[in-house]
């Protein structure tokens, strides 16, 4: 079933003892200490991307919350040991539609999701005992689409990484832009910080990926952005979000902030 899905032949995730998965385990670790991200192009095959388009593209027009919110790229209103006139809190505009776990449970994105071998081979690269996918019925697993002019801006990640499958990519705008590594657990950086967000910060770099691909990226410290989308054609993505404790939930406060409700 999960080679109709994945490709399997170049990514042996259902080979766990095998050298060819060793290898690969090797390569994306590789990738994360050098980049803060790694990448597996044409992951997921063509049948099953077209399968999950065509089932939540009608739902971004009748189901779907559309995210609107001002942020600094902490998103926090108050930061530690930090003036409030400084450029760390400069506000940013972010705007999305998004779909929740529960309303994208018939599709292919979702049997990846709750895949066991792949989440053991995401343990396997981040160096993890474990890894569990979430309770939460609208956290853990959502499509998000980025229309004409939507966008999501510059910000770090609460957790330690994050996880996506392109579903659609755009030929102007919705590019992916990052700046690896600005900041540590023991130096927050606030001097690059600042100059990342007064737009001087001279090795921020882009991503241009195809649909399919799996991005896999440290966002607690890597800070990032999508550039707003151009055209009629919407950028989809899948985010895939997996805690190292079993059945962990968000609070009503954090549902409704990112999903305008909470159940």
């Amino acid at each position: 079933m999960m080679h109709d899905i994945l490709d399997l032949e170049r990514y042996p995730l259902d080979q766990p003892d095998s050298a060819a998965y060793a290898d690969l385990v090797k390569r994306c670790q590789a990738d994360l200490k050098a980049d803060g991200m790694f990448n597996l192009e044409a992951f997921m095959h063509p049948a099953p991307i077209a399968r999950t388009l065509d089932y939540v593209l009608p739902k971004f027009d009748t189901e779907a919350f559309r995210h609107e919110r001002k942020h600094n790229i902490y998103f926090k209103k108050s930061i530690p040991d930090v003036a409030a006139d400084s450029p760390l809190y400069t506000e940013f505009s972010t705007s999305n539609l998004t779909l929740c776990s529960n309303q994208v449970s018939d599709t292919p994105v979702r049997q990846i999701y709750d895949w066991q071998p792949f989440v053991s081979f995401l343990s396997a690269v981040m160096r993890r005992a474990a890894l569990y996918p979430m309770a939460d019925p609208l956290a853990g697993l959502n499509v998000i689409a980025y229309r004409d002019g939507q966008g999501l801006n510059w910000h770090f990640d609460r957790s330690q990484f994050t996880t996506t499958l392109l579903l659609q990519a755009l030929i102007k705008g919705s590019t992916f832009l990052y700046r690896t590594d600005l900041r540590s657990a023991d130096d927050p950086n606030h001097a690059g910080v600042e100059k990342l967000v007064r737009g001087e910060d001279p090795d921020v770099q882009a991503l241009d990926a195809a649909a399919g691909t799996l991005n896999v990226f440290r966002g607690v410290n890597t800070p990032h952005c999508v550039t707003p989308a151009i055209g009629e054609r919407p950028r989809v993505v899948s985010v895939l979000t997996y805690f190292e404790t079993p059945g962990a939930m968000f609070t009503d406060e954090e549902r409704l902030g990112f999903y305008g409700h909470t159940s």
